[in-house]
């Protein structure tokens, strides 16, 4: 591969905002360029890119999806769509590819391969909630999804708690969002009741609620979260 061969990681809204809103310009007009994308939803990414002034060309575009369901086999193929040195722009669902995200396996093949990987600025929900929670930005640790099953996901909260206890260590999680009010009743349930307890949900969008409150407080003061998407953050 020559030096032409990029990769751009682009980062997409976390809802339904107007990409201007939250996308920096000159990565819409890096995106406008761009005629080849790697991403994880088709219906998703042709949404995004119309709003984002593509509208009318859509079918103009090249797509490949790359989703938890894609072989490593698929992965390595897609090494040819940087021939002739095109440039490829990887899209996730929502906030940055690659991080919690199964794109992160073409940026791997692309380092392998010695094809030029270019991060662009944009919107991180996990990133966004840490800074707004008022817990410890210093040290933090990502622990994506917990167990789905009831007994499990409990066990999982008791050890991050300890964890966090240990080493004054944020723990930061996500959940599928129709268990989200199942998650919280399991925090509510487990935590002690000095830990504090941040709930970041639908951020950047007009009904975005950031709250950190100690177990106690949110015991006294419980809501219900729907299906919005949300971020998760202990600190004990």
């Amino acid at each position: 591969m020559s030096e032409k061969d990029k990769l751009y990681l682009i980062p997409s809204p976390l809802g339904e905002n107007d990409p201007a809103e939250v996308i920096p310009a000159p990565v819409l007009e890096k995106l406008r360029d761009i005629r080849v994308f790697v991403v994880e939803e088709l219906r998703t990414a042709r949404r995004y890119l119309s709003r984002a002034g593509l509208k009318g060309h859509i079918e103009e575009l090249e797509f490949h999806v790359l989703n938890e369901h894609t072989p490593a086999s698929e992965v390595e193929a897609m090494a040819t769509l940087f021939e002739d040195g095109r440039d490829v722009g990887l899209i996730t669902e929502a906030g940055l590819p690659a991080v919690a995200d199964p794109g992160s396996a073409l940026v791997a093949l692309c380092h392998r391969r010695g094809i030029r990987v270019v991060p662009f600025v944009g919107p991180s929900s996990l990133m966004m909630a840490l800074m707004a929670s008022g817990l410890n930005g210093q040290s933090f640790a990502f622990q994506g999804y917990l167990p789905a099953k009831t007994d499990e996901r409990r066990s999982a909260i008791k050890a991050l708690e300890k964890q966090s206890a240990a080493h004054h260590q944020t723990q930061i999680f996500i959940e599928t969002p129709y268990r989200n009010d199942a998650m919280m009743e399991d925090l509510l349930r487990i935590c002690a009741p000095g830990t504090r307890l941040c709930i970041a949900a639908n951020i950047t969008m007009p009904d975005e609620t950031i709250l950190t409150r100690t177990v106690a407080e949110w015991r006294k003061n419980p809501i219900t979260l729907g299906k919005r998407p949300c971020v998760f953050l202990i600190l004990a």
